[in-house]
């Protein structure tokens, strides 16, 4: 059985649960991470060194790394959501990056001044950062999905899991934010995955 460890207020942790929850494999999942514990002891290190979630177990193997888990997932237990075709494949492989390397880092201090940060101690001019970043960057996925149905083309992939659990957190923040019809068309047509429910549907934390 598939074992996750992580918190599910960690949008890691939520892409993994998401994605497990497509394979319609059974797993079991223990809460690890900030309030929770666990990262530090010497069971979990021996797991994952980087003390931090999510964190895999299928069997023999370990993973931590969430895009990877989602991958790996996806690869063994969902093949309709990895592309086979190599095109296909690198195009939503693009896509899963640009959500590490350049959505969340944007959208991180916006959603640590809201959420995580009390109210007496808030720094707005992070947060103006954060949506000055974040706008461009979001303008140019209403301009993909304007002309696809999903980041990847006309079918659901695993690309389209890290990206719209980055925009559920950007959704659920406290602030307005321009129109952006396609990209909201497309998280509508996400949030009626049943695989999302439990994951997408709680609030931020």
């Amino acid at each position: 059985m598939l074992h996750i460890w992580g918190r599910l207020s960690s949008i890691n942790v939520r892409k993994v649960v998401w994605a497990a929850r497509e394979t319609g494999m059974p797993f079991t999942r223990t809460d690890a991470g900030l309030a929770f514990g666990v990262v530090k002891t010497p069971e979990y290190l021996h797991l994952n060194p980087n003390a931090q979630v999510p964190t895999l177990q299928d069997d023999e193997l370990v993973l931590w790394e969430s895009n990877v888990i989602v991958r790996y997932l996806c690869a063994r237990y969902a093949p309709a959501l990895y592309p086979q075709d190599l095109v296909q494949r690198f195009d939503a492989e693009r896509w899963m990056d640009w959500q590490q390397t350049t959505l969340n880092p944007a959208g991180g201090g916006a959603f640590l001044q809201w959420i995580r940060t009390p109210e007496d101690r808030r720094d707005l001019s992070v947060i103006a950062k954060s949506v000055a970043a974040m706008e461009p960057l979001l303008t140019l996925l209403d301009q993909h999905l304007s002309q696809h149905a999903y980041l990847g083309g006309a079918e659901f992939s695993m690309a389209d899991i890290p990206v719209a659990c980055e925009i559920h957190r950007w959704f659920g923040l406290p602030q307005a934010r321009p129109s952006l019809p396609h990209l909201e068309g497309w998280y509508a047509s996400i949030l009626v995955r049943s695989a999302v429910r439990g994951v997408l549907d709680i609030p931020l934390s």
